[in-house]
């Protein structure tokens, strides 16, 4: 079954083979057996490509399952004091992957060296199920009530620009003054309304500009540049202000503040890397995270 699963991920007999650590040959008597045992042929072999029959696709989510199955019984019976061990696939954002979640993997790796993370940097909500992640940080306020979700910390926001920016124009005083200047927008988030709290209340402004992008590392890039005004996370933009490549605007104002969350599929059979992960998160991350301090 792992040798079937691990052809259709790679696409190719050959590809799995030299994954596996195993010849072409021995790769295509286990698909016979499968094949055989099942009763129905799984794949079209061809010399370009391989495609699922409709047994195949049938057999395959079946497959992953009792794979899945068989992790979690080795996890269920190894020794508590065991360290943790296995393959983690995360999903994460461009932005929180690069400025804080690649360090904070690289530290837990050096805790739990037998742990191995393959770190999935998608810009876009994933189906857990689907692309076979183990957990996925994801900053909102609005999350699917079917998954089950650890808050880690907040995300807070800053307005700001670049003094090369702030010497060609005026700099906001106000947050309707935004609607005057040019705004580096993301193209999913608040693309043509910010939102604020001010005085304890909520708080929006239209705003428009000429470059807008699906995630915040490329606004970040464009604002250092002097390409505009831009709303970005301060886990991300912290360092930048405190270097004097960007300057916080309208302090006063803080944009509407966001929640961030490891999201997981079930709590049954969690395998003790996981387990261990998620404990490893909520101390890398506290409700006052140190990227906010000082700014």
């Amino acid at each position: 079954m792992r040798v079937f699963v691990t052809v259709v991920d790679l696409g190719s007999q050959s590809a799995a083979a030299d994954h596996m650590e195993l010849s072409r040959p021995v790769v295509s008597r286990y698909l016979a057996e499968l094949e055989d045992w099942v009763g129905a042929r799984l794949m079209h072999r061809t010399t370009r490509r391989l495609s699922l029959t409709a047994a195949g696709s049938e057999t395959l989510p079946r497959c992953r399952q009792m794979l899945e199955l068989s992790t979690d019984m080795q996890a269920a019976v190894s020794e508590p004091d065991e360290a943790p061990r296995g393959l983690l696939r995360i999903s994460v954002s461009t932005s929180f992957g690069q400025a804080q979640l690649a360090d904070a993997m690289a530290a837990y790796v050096k805790r739990y060296p037998g742990v191995s993370i393959d770190m999935q940097m998608l810009d876009r909500t994933v189906n857990l199920v689907d692309e076979r992640i183990d957990l996925a940080i994801r900053t909102s306020n609005d999350l699917d009530p079917n998954l089950i979700a650890r808050r880690l910390t907040v995300c807070r926001s800053v307005v700001c620009a670049s003094p090369a920016y702030l010497r060609e124009h005026s700099t906001p005083q106000r947050i309707e003054d935004l609607s005057q200047h040019n705004c580096l927008t993301h193209s999913y988030f608040s693309k043509s309304l910010w939102h604020f709290e001010q005085d304890g209340e909520p708080v929006s402004v239209p705003v428009q500009g000429n470059i807008s992008a699906n995630e915040a590392s490329t606004l970040l890039r464009a604002a250092m540049a002097g390409a505009g005004v831009a709303m970005l996370p301060t886990y991300q933009a912290g360092v930048h202000i405190h270097s004097g490549e960007l300057v916080r605007l309208l302090p006063q104002a803080e944009p509407r503040q966001m929640n961030i969350y490891a999201v997981y599929a079930s709590r049954k059979h969690m395998p003790a890397a996981l387990r261990s992960l998620l404990d490893f998160l909520v101390v890398r991350f506290p409700q006052e995270p140190a990227w906010d301090l000082d700014l």
